[in-house]
């Protein structure tokens, strides 16, 4: 699964983190990429979230959009796993327009069959900075089919990456990675129905699938199948859980 769960904005955040929480328990994701979650002194959100589903956490940041000036929370990318995340780290993307260093979480999950490498990122939002968007993409490209990432798991890129499946921006990653998305061609992860949607981002962003699962095998011999490929995030309670919608995939795979 991936998901961008909105950090701590809208009118009703409090309200939302049980829907959260019972999504993912719902459909029970054996991995899961986040994107805008609070982090303070106290511990994260991505904390909260392990302890209650009983999974492993990581955190990173910065990472965007940046939290308004007078907050002292964090806002980052996160990872959850069924399986213990044995390496992580922050590495930073090239932004040549924000004053911060926003990062992409790079980590390493202890799957039952081996290594599975795992980066998760939110992209550059302003379409207006296309420059660092596509030098962002590119680089989520080359540590995704780094060599190191090879193994007998394949190597997944996932998150909000803010850009439709045919947009230039992610170019750099179809060319070298397969998007996981089997389902309908007009699926939407930023719907403009919900109550709180940032219409001013634009038709680029509003009513299209900007959060996306990619992924490669882990050697050549390797057949990677995707079983299904899902949207879901519907209110919870009368609550919508996020202004985006989570993709789910369900991966199998085998040796030639």
């Amino acid at each position: 699964m991936t998901w961008n769960i909105w950090w701590r904005f809208g009118p009703r955040w409090q309200e939302r983190q049980p829907g959260i929480l019972a999504t993912i328990r719902r459909f029970t994701p054996d991995i899961v990429g986040l994107q805008e979650v609070w982090g303070s002194e106290a511990g994260t959100q991505a904390d909260e979230l392990a302890d209650a589903l009983g999974m492993y956490a990581a955190f990173a940041a910065p990472s965007y959009p940046a939290p308004p000036d007078d907050s002292e929370v964090e806002l980052g990318v996160a990872l959850l796993s069924r399986w213990p995340i044995t390496q992580y780290d922050g590495v930073v993307m090239p932004s040549r327009h924000r004053a911060w260093d926003p990062v992409v979480l790079k980590a390493v999950v202890e799957h039952p069959a081996g290594p599975l490498p795992i980066l998760v990122a939110c992209l550059e939002h302003a379409t207006t900075y296309s420059d660092d968007r596509l030098a962002q993409a590119a680089l989520l490209a080359d540590l995704a089919t780094d060599p190191s990432t090879d193994g007998p798991c394949p190597s997944l890129a996932i998150g909000d990456l803010n850009a439709a499946p045919d947009s230039a921006v992610l170019r750099p990653m179809r060319d070298v990675l397969i998007d996981a998305w089997t389902g309908d061609s007009d699926a939407v992860t930023l719907p403009s129905s919900h109550p709180s949607a940032p219409l001013e981002a634009g038709p680029e962003l509003v009513d299209q699938r900007i959060d996306h699962i990619f992924y490669r095998p882990g050697h050549e011999d390797q057949l990677v199948n995707v079983e299904s490929a899902t949207i879901c995030g519907d209110a919870y309670d009368g609550v919508y859980p996020s202004d985006h919608r989570p993709v789910i995939c369900d991966f199998r795979w085998r040796d030639r």
